[in-house]
């Protein structure tokens, strides 16, 4: 694997990580005695540090479009937390420290995710420079 594609799945990870650890956190102190909301953020927490782990140590495709597809879900959710109606009559707002970091997080994760999906697809470059008649090639 190329050495950018290992560089933007460390990142990739450490958001992913991150925003589950975040939710542990929120979990503790009180999110988790809230139905549906409760398990959600234990489930957010547990899949944030698989999906990091498996960033890691398994070279396939499917880390990475795992990591963007958390990301859009969980901040999709946070999203509809903050409208009128709520997220099963959860009603946040976009403020504190938790909320700001776990935003910036997923939108990164969701950037680097398709990107380290596309750098990751891309088949490897042809050496470019002009070779002699003869020069063996590599």
């Amino acid at each position: 694997m190329r050495q950018a594609a290992w560089g933007l799945r460390g990142i990739l990870a450490l958001c992913v990580v991150v925003s589950g650890l975040v939710h542990l956190q929120l979990w503790l102190v009180g999110m988790g005695a809230i139905a549906v909301i409760g398990p959600a953020f234990m489930l957010e927490a547990v899949s944030g540090v698989a999906i990091g782990v498996l960033l890691l140590a398994w070279r396939h495709w499917l880390p990475p479009l795992l990591a963007a597809g958390f990301a859009l879900v969980t901040l999709g959710a946070f999203v509809v937390a903050t409208g009128p109606a709520g997220l099963f009559s959860v009603h946040v707002m976009w403020r504190g420290t938790a909320e700001w970091t776990v935003a910036v997080a997923e939108v990164i994760a969701i950037v680097l995710g398709v990107i380290t999906f596309v750098v990751e697809r891309r088949p490897p470059r042809r050496d470019r420079r002009r070779r002699t008649p003869s020069e063996p090639e590599s």
